[in-house]
């Protein structure tokens, strides 16, 4: 997790979030603008990086943003990955 601040503004200026299980990066958000891609117009420039092609195959990130941490949203999505992660080792 990267997160830049500016604390007179109330602002994120920008960040990266990479989420791994042990050593496979499963997904991650960044900031990087992709203006050519209509696909991220709804949450410009916010996006998330998700496979196959992970680097390739972007979606938009409608609860992240500069404007409000973003932690909770990131700590819920990885407690839902953890459940279902448990779930598939009891079936």
């Amino acid at each position: 997790m990267r997160e830049e601040l500016d604390f007179d503004a109330g602002l994120i200026t920008a960040y990266g979030y990479e989420v791994y299980r042990g050593s496979e990066r499963l997904y991650w958000y960044d900031d990087f603008p992709h203006p050519r891609d209509p696909t991220l117009a709804a949450t410009y420039p916010h996006h998330k990086h998700i496979p196959p092609d992970i680097k390739h195959n972007r979606i938009p990130a409608p609860e992240i943003g500069f404007d409000r941490p973003n932690l909770p949203v990131l700590i819920r999505e990885i407690e839902e990955l953890v459940e279902a992660i448990r779930k598939e080792g009891e079936g």
